[in-house]
């Protein structure tokens, strides 16, 4: 901004307000520096401003990265699915670097019972922006439609189950090698998300 008086006030109120992008560049067109500097009622009009509408609320597909490059995991030419949730769970402060911002670790291999069986989902953690459950599984291999299949099943039972009255519905990762576009196109449903694992180690770049 050309105006360094109104620079600085956005810069303030976005950090004072935890602002969105969205809900910055709003507040940037609707000029709410020079109606706020031309008010009468200059403290009220900033409570108001940092108000959060329906049209400023951030989407998963705004959140959640595409790919995901893990190369400092330092794996393998070979490995398994728990081999990598351990290398994970090793590096997860880098994990969380790289999943991006407010992403807070909740836990693995959660447990959940449906009739007489035992799941497992292999991570879940809570994004604060989101206010949502991210259930995340791991899939070596390319995608299939059993495996959106089960991660449906998972978010129901979390959305039933696990998400609290003031959360939003829980919100799927699948991290696997290929997310190939037909199955994803043709299997996937809402809130659930497939990227693909991208150089998880120099000697494998190619091949994921």
């Amino acid at each position: 901004m050309d105006n360094p008086n109104a620079r600085g006030f956005y810069e303030a109120e976005a950090l004072r307000g935890g602002w969105s992008v969205r809900q910055l560049r709003r507040q940037i067109g609707s000029q709410f520096y020079e109606r706020t500097a031309l008010s009468k009622d200059n403290a009220g009009m900033l409570i108001r401003g940092r108000k959060a509408r329906p049209e400023d609320a951030i989407t998963p597909e705004e959140e959640l990265k595409d790919p995901f490059v893990l190369e400092f995991l330092e794996l393998k030419d070979q490995y398994s699915e728990s081999e990598l949730e351990e290398s994970l769970i090793r590096h997860m402060e880098s994990f969380l670097l790289e999943l991006g911002n407010d992403f807070a670790f909740i836990g693995r291999q959660k447990r959940l019972r449906v009739d007489d069986e035992w799941y497992r989902i292999d991570l879940v953690f809570f994004h604060r922006s989101l206010r949502a459950l991210i259930l995340i599984d791991l899939k070596l291999q390319k995608l299939t439609p059993g495996d959106i299949g089960q991660m449906n099943f998972y978010l129901n039972y979390a959305r039933e189950h696990w998400t609290r009255p003031d959360e939003n519905p829980p919100v799927g990762l699948i991290l696997c090698a290929d997310h190939g576009g037909g199955v994803a196109k043709y299997a996937l449903e809402i809130r659930t998300y497939v990227v693909p694992l991208d150089n998880i180690c120099p000697d494998q770049a190619t091949e994921t």
